[in-house]
């Protein structure tokens, strides 16, 4: 894998940037600006992240696996090759209901 801070002009596979660890979530950073960022995560079965909201627009593109999202309350089942959006300041979850990865991209106004 080459350096996540040299990537420039590299082609790499993004499902590779991750590994799956058990009881984990596990996430590489691959862009980090002040108008927003880019991270690739891989969730073990059963892990998630808690409802909560970011100030920024984000988009989740799911790289492999399936994702349960919740967003205000609704449950979308989004698997790989899909994407979700999710507005700013809109309380949102993510639940592993089996392994997964996917790319976060977050942007700020």
């Amino acid at each position: 894998m080459p350096d996540v801070n040299n990537l420039v002009g590299v082609v790499v596979n993004m499902k590779n940037m991750v590994s799956y660890q058990t009881g984990s979530v596990v996430s590489r950073t691959v862009i980090d600006k002040s108008g927003g960022t880019v991270t690739v995560f891989a969730f073990d079965l059963g892990q998630g992240l808690s409802e909560h909201t970011a100030p920024f627009d984000a988009l989740v593109q799911i790289i492999d696996g399936v994702a349960d999202i919740t967003l205000s309350g609704e449950i979308f089942t989004v698997r790989e090759g899909e994407m979700i959006i999710m507005p700013a300041n809109t309380p949102h979850a993510l639940k592993a209901n089996t392994q997964f990865k996917m790319v976060l991209i977050m942007i700020g106004k």
